[in-house]
């Protein structure tokens, strides 16, 4: 039965982020606030744990589970051929809402999906994501809905949806905004924006000039 942990009081707080990092420990699924919506999340370096999550989404493998981090500094260790452009994007943006699309290294044990050598990479500005993160490592991550419904912006929406397929829930309350984050490709020489969210193609110009948009 899924345990639901109020992280606006201190004491469930610990309690709660305590209980995620074990469930995410033993492959099981937590449902945790971001800065956009809420996300269902597991153990990015298990292919169960990543399975579990796009099967509690209704979700096929042709659309992988972005990763979330809790530092830059993590990437080091997750991405290969990471352009200047690209750490200036991180240095402005992270934590926030862009999510980079970057190689991974090609010795890591993951299976996030149908990926082509690449993952989608993230680091939320939201204190309950970061501390979870910041103890169990690059988790993935997707939005807390069963596929082809809202992205939920409360708990509540969460754990109507996706019941006890998850473990723990941390409710921390609304989450600011109902829209996604931005998606931009940084694979190439110039950075291509994938999809426009909660920062615009201006928004991103402004550290990345030659910034282009896909049709």
């Amino acid at each position: 039965m899924a345990r639901r942990y109020d992280c606006t009081d201190a004491t469930d707080r610990k309690t709660g982020l305590r209980e995620a990092a074990s469930a995410v420990r033993r492959g099981e699924l937590v449902v945790l606030p971001t800065d956009t919506v809420y996300g269902i999340g597991a153990d990015a370096f298990s292919p169960e744990a990543v399975g579990d999550l796009l099967e509690a989404k209704g979700r096929g493998r042709n659309m992988p589970s972005p990763v979330l981090v809790g530092s830059p500094n993590t990437l080091h260790g997750l991405v290969t051929d990471f352009s200047e452009l690209a750490w200036e994007l991180v240095d402005a943006f992270w934590p926030g809402a862009l999510t980079l699309v970057a190689r991974h290294q090609p010795s890591l044990q993951w299976n996030l999906g149908d990926t082509r050598g690449t993952v989608a990479i993230r680091m939320p500005l939201h204190p309950v994501a970061i501390e979870l993160l910041t103890e169990v490592g690059p988790m993935a991550v997707s939005s807390a809905n069963l596929t082809g419904h809202p992205s939920p912006q409360t708990c509540d929406a969460a754990e109507e949806m996706l019941g006890d397929s998850v473990s723990v829930y941390l409710d921390g309350g609304p989450t600011p905004a109902a829209v996604a984050s931005s998606i931009v490709d940084v694979t190439g020489k110039v950075p291509v924006l994938l999809r426009e969210g909660a920062l615009s193609a201006d928004q991103l110009r402004e550290v990345v000039p030659d910034l282009e948009v896909a049709n």
